[in-house]
């Protein structure tokens, strides 16, 4: 029979895992597993991925519009403190029909009926996170930066692929990140692509891969730049600026040809596979500090 100690050591490293699309989630749970920890895990119905139930102590399936399900989810699991990775396909709140679809519970009317019901508040990703957080933070659930639990996977400094920019690449990315620190002030995106000193395209709602796409079509020439920053007020503990092989891909197909990041404050997913994608294709990726965008490392 367990001892009161041991009890409470148990649910000491008991965490939750709010889990979206993409690779993250998984990365964040295996990190999470090494250290030691008990996941309880919601994956987000038609985003997560199934392998998340392999991996994490407790898992169940979450509707995208079940808040109330998801803080008794962690409650019974006496789950105190969680944390959230991977993207919500925000386009989704914009199909016809959406709460007939998704049959939202009590607990997601009350906390998003300003948003959606009245309007009297906006639905800016930090805006709609940040009242997630605090109906959980509300039932005793605090949410922290996976990042906190990952730190590896925050990237750092230098030129991570390629060849180092030349004068003109250098001062599209000296322009891309004044504007993207723009765009990320107004809580609208945080991508642009940019070639010659003028913005091709800015990311919004549809997300960076779509960003870039568009931009390949408005620019045939190819050899543009994308940069992707942080929010100046950027809140770790969701909407961390996050690149992987996905990202690389899609830059090569539209025909860019450098990728700047900020360090330590983006996620650089499964790295060796994408640096070495990018050497591969001859795409130059950097990733500087806010103090030092413009000026690459050598």
């Amino acid at each position: 029979m367990a001892t009161q100690d041991s009890q409470t050591d148990q649910r000491a490293q008991r965490i939750g895992l709010l889990a979206g699309w993409g690779r993250y989630p998984i990365l964040v749970a295996e990190a999470l597993k090494r250290q030691g920890y008990d996941v309880c895990c919601l994956g987000v119905k038609d985003h997560a991925d199934p392998v998340l139930a392999e991996i994490c102590d407790d898992f169940a399936w979450l509707g995208l519009a079940k808040l109330g399900q998801a803080v008794r989810f962690f409650r019974q699991h006496e789950v105190h403190h969680a944390t959230m990775a991977g993207k919500i396909h925000k386009v989704r709140l914009y199909q016809p029909w959406l709460w007939a679809k998704h049959l939202p519970d009590w607990a997601m009317i009350k906390t998003f009926y300003p948003h959606f019901i009245t309007r009297s508040k906006d639905r800016c990703d930090d805006t709609l996170l940040g009242a997630i957080v605090d109906a959980f933070a509300r039932q005793g659930i605090l949410f922290g930066p996976a990042t906190d639990y990952a730190p590896e996977l925050l990237v750092e400094s230098g030129r991570l692929a390629g060849a180092r920019p030349n004068r003109a690449e250098q001062k599209d990315i000296e322009f891309g990140w004044q504007m993207a620190k723009k765009m990320g002030g107004l809580d609208i995106g945080q991508s642009v692509c940019i070639k010659d000193q003028a913005v091709l395209a800015v990311e919004a709602i549809e997300g960076t891969d779509a960003c870039i796409r568009r931009a390949g079509q408005l620019c045939a020439a190819g050899g543009f730049t994308v940069v992707k920053v942080a929010k100046p007020q950027q809140d770790m503990r969701f909407d961390v600026p996050t690149i992987g092989l996905g990202t690389l891909e899609t830059l090569v197909s539209a025909g860019g040809r450098v990728l700047a990041i900020e360090a330590r404050r983006t996620i650089l997913l499964d790295e060796p596979k994408v640096l070495a994608f990018a050497e591969r294709h001859k795409i130059t990726v950097v990733a500087l500090e806010a103090q030092n965008a413009g000026r690459m490392a050598a």
